[in-house]
């Protein structure tokens, strides 16, 4: 099964256009979906996850069309939202198993074991019976991970799962979500490139309602060997090199600010060619997104 997003736009009543003719094909594993707030990623999972409305375009999940048969659709899928509420007296164990009511699992006997096994999956047992308000942040992302799995969705929506986890969580998550990939089709939407770079077998970059990328982190790397450059410079020059060069990213450290810049040939001037970083393809990306919106 596949998702398939054909030209899909989006404005909303104030005049901005989060959606400018999206198009994706989303296969069976991990797809990471990069890009900086207000990039308009937020739009187009509530558009798949059938919250929202699309104003042109198409959106099939096999052979669903989403845009039209939102019953469908939500049968199939899971959803874990960038911010999402629990009940703080009540346990992960009562709630998942409420839950699981809402989503129509009626048979008692069925609906514990598919509390129970979620709850293992998740490592979230030896917790069952505390209340969620007692929870961490990154337990409360696992819980919300189990709830999102209720029913074997056939797509799996996650946004910003990770912000605001210690390493540990995050690195637990990671375990967890490339697991959940093996067998469904899972969207990752993050401003964090290190969850791209670790869990996604493809990933587009979105800015201003635009795909900039689409493919592979390894081809995208490759795509920039050559083309990175870096040096240090006092951080009251950088304004001078943002005017003569395209510079993507700068660092401050000691009073010196460390800079990489994207050029096609050696730029001289004291720059080094280093290894390119999917952070470099990411800031190459959004830079020459901004310098469009400038002109």
């Amino acid at each position: 099964m596949e998702l398939i997003i054909d030209n899909l736009t989006k404005t909303y009543a104030n005049g901005v256009q989060a959606l400018n003719g999206v198009s994706l094909t989303i296969p069976q594993g991990m797809f990471g979906l990069l890009g900086p707030n207000g990039a308009g990623k937020s739009t187009l999972m509530r558009t798949i996850a059938t919250l929202q409305d699309a104003d042109g375009g198409t959106i099939r999940l096999g052979e669903i069309d989403v845009l039209k048969s939102h019953e469908a659709v939500r049968r199939q899928l899971g959803y874990l939202p960038q911010e999402f509420g629990v009940y703080p007296r009540v346990s992960a164990e009562v709630m998942l198993d409420h839950i699981a009511r809402l989503k129509g699992l009626a048979n008692r006997s069925e609906r514990q074991q598919a509390v129970e096994a979620l709850l293992q999956k998740v490592n979230l047992w030896a917790a069952r019976k505390r209340n969620l308000g007692t929870y961490s942040g990154g337990m409360k992302q696992r819980f919300g991970i189990a709830q999102a799995l209720l029913g074997n969705p056939k797509l799996l929506i996650v946004d910003e799962p990770t912000a605001g986890l210690d390493p540990a969580e995050r690195n637990r998550f990671y375990n967890l979500l490339s697991e959940i990939g093996e067998s469904t089709i899972v969207i990752l939407s993050t401003h964090i490139v290190e969850d791209v770079q670790t869990l996604c077998k493809r990933f587009a970059i979105i800015c201003g309602g635009e795909v900039m990328y689409v493919g592979t982190p390894h081809e995208a790397v490759t795509m920039l060997d050559g083309k990175i450059w870096a040096k240090s410079i006092p951080k009251n020059e950088v304004d001078a090199y943002r005017a003569d060069y395209r510079v993507i990213a700068t660092n401050l450290s000691e009073g010196l600010l460390y800079i990489r810049i994207a050029s096609e040939n050696d730029p001289g001037n004291g720059f080094a060619k280093v290894k390119p970083t999917l952070e470099d393809v990411y800031f190459r990306a959004i830079s020459e997104k901004m310098d469009l919106v400038t002109l």
